[in-house]
């Protein structure tokens, strides 16, 4: 893991930082996020130079919200999470890039943090991982999920989109990285209700992704894998410290990973109906 990076200390008499915008595009990529990416244009606010959003069709209050912001707007169909983020991050023109989620946004120790550390980053530091922290009736989950670090603060040129859909990750290409102090808010859901049916529109393109990449089912990671997703949560995330919350966020996670288990069995089967199912393991003499 990268190590965690310390802004230089401001001391007594030191100039307070500027607040002026900072050489830094902002790239988001959105369709119908008007519920969300309100909070995520007022907290970066001054911070950067530009703006830029790739939106993929909004027919609700999102394009607004991004004009009243001096938003420049790239329309482009879903191209799916990693190839739509890279078109974002491809069309920033500042030498520093942070890739946020329509549903993201910094806190005051972040923002404070990214003013700090980017005019004295040093020339191999090509980019942040920052903290992400869920949101829940208007308060963080601290242990569900928790930490969550996230490479998204990078120099121009510096990286490129990865992972398999919808589980994209932002890689350095060249030089290190490092962790920034502050948290990054995620509005993921409204309610635990909404994140299972967002945790089974993942779980479906989780499985056909890994079906593409010839990764064949398994009974027994259908049987233990939504076991071992809970106990992550609860024991070793301490997650049950966040109250019934916690709970919940365990529990869904457990079933996000028993639905993609399942989709991806049944797609085996019917991609080769003829094929025998996976083998249950033996019981133990």
């Amino acid at each position: 893991p990268a190590p965690r990076y310390h802004p230089p200390l401001i001391m007594p008499g030191d100039p307070a930082p500027t607040l002026a915008p900072l050489p830094l595009s902002v790239a988001i990529v959105c369709k119908n996020s008007a519920a969300t990416i309100g909070r995520t244009l007022d907290a970066v606010r001054g911070l950067a130079s530009e703006i830029l959003a790739v939106d993929s069709g909004s027919t609700d209050a999102t394009l607004d919200l991004l004009a009243a912001a001096g938003a420049r707007v790239i329309h482009s169909p879903w191209l799916g999470h990693v190839r739509t983020k890279q078109l974002a991050l491809d069309a920033c023109t500042q030498p520093w890039i942070l890739s946020l989620d329509s549903d993201e946004s910094p806190q005051p120790d972040l923002l404070a943090s990214i003013r700090h550390a980017l005019p004295a980053a040093p020339p191999d530091l090509h980019g942040f991982a920052l903290n992400r922290a869920v949101w829940y009736r208007g308060r963080p989950l601290r242990f569900a999920w928790q930490p969550e670090w996230r490479l998204r603060l990078v120099r121009r040129g510096s990286a490129r989109w990865g992972g398999l859909d919808p589980h994209d990750a932002l890689g350095l290409t060249t030089g290190r990285s490092a962790r920034l102090p502050g948290t990054l808010r995620h509005d993921s859901f409204p309610t635990f209700r909404d994140h299972l049916a967002k945790q089974l529109a993942y779980a479906r393109l989780s499985a056909e992704g890994m079906l593409r990449e010839g990764r064949r089912p398994s009974l027994l990671r259908l049987a233990l894998s939504p076991t071992g997703a809970m106990l992550k949560q609860l024991v070793l995330k301490q997650a049950w410290r966040d109250g019934y919350p916690g709970w919940l966020a365990a529990g869904t996670t457990a079933a996000g990973a028993l639905m993609k288990h399942m989709i991806l069995l049944e797609l085996h089967l019917e991609q080769a109906p003829a094929a025998a199912p996976p083998r249950a393991p033996s019981p133990a003499p």
